[in-house]
């Protein structure tokens, strides 16, 4: 299932990265945003019927950020909202990153391993991108648009590719 997941998060991520810097209008990659949003809820509410509330919980961060993402491509909404929300997963990010990369958590059956500690550390960065331009309203050029690239690639497709063909 997080392979699944993974594989949307990689593409959505990597798509608005491209189309932002490529000057696409948001009303146009807002389908990928879509696709992904939805994706990503399924997956959540898979979890919670499974009783992997953890699980449900993290993807869920991930959802209602591409559902944001959708409706402000149409209805040009005021950035700071998300960009409050962006600095809350951010710090969340950090402490997934200590449970899943560095400590592990045996009663939610996690073993540690550094490669989440450093995939969600890479998330946390994104997201705290968005606040910073959000709502400190600092100029970070093209960083974002280019992190968003990066991260598609090493913190979805690759995990994600990497999972589906069971060698992770």
């Amino acid at each position: 299932m997080l392979g699944v997941c993974l594989l949307f998060v990689g593409i959505v991520l990597l798509s608005n990265g491209v189309c932002i810097l490529s000057g696409v209008d948001s009303k146009s990659f807002a389908i990928m945003n879509i696709l992904a949003g939805t994706v990503t809820l399924f997956c959540c509410m898979v979890n919670v019927v499974w009783g992997n509330y953890y699980a449900a919980a993290c993807v869920l961060l991930f959802s209602a950020t591409y559902w944001y993402n959708v409706f402000n491509s149409f209805l040009d909404l005021d950035p700071r909202p998300i960009g409050w929300f962006s600095l809350y997963v951010a710090v969340c990010c950090v402490v997934f990153a200590v449970n899943d990369g560095i400590l592990g958590n045996a009663t939610l059956g996690i073993v540690a391993d550094w490669r989440w500690a450093v995939i969600w550390i890479l998330w946390a960065i994104l997201w705290g991108s968005t606040f910073v331009t959000n709502v400190l309203k600092k100029d970070l050029g093209k960083f974002p648009a280019g992190l968003l690239v990066f991260e598609g690639i090493t913190t979805g497709m690759i995990p994600s590719l990497m999972m589906l063909l069971q060698v992770w």
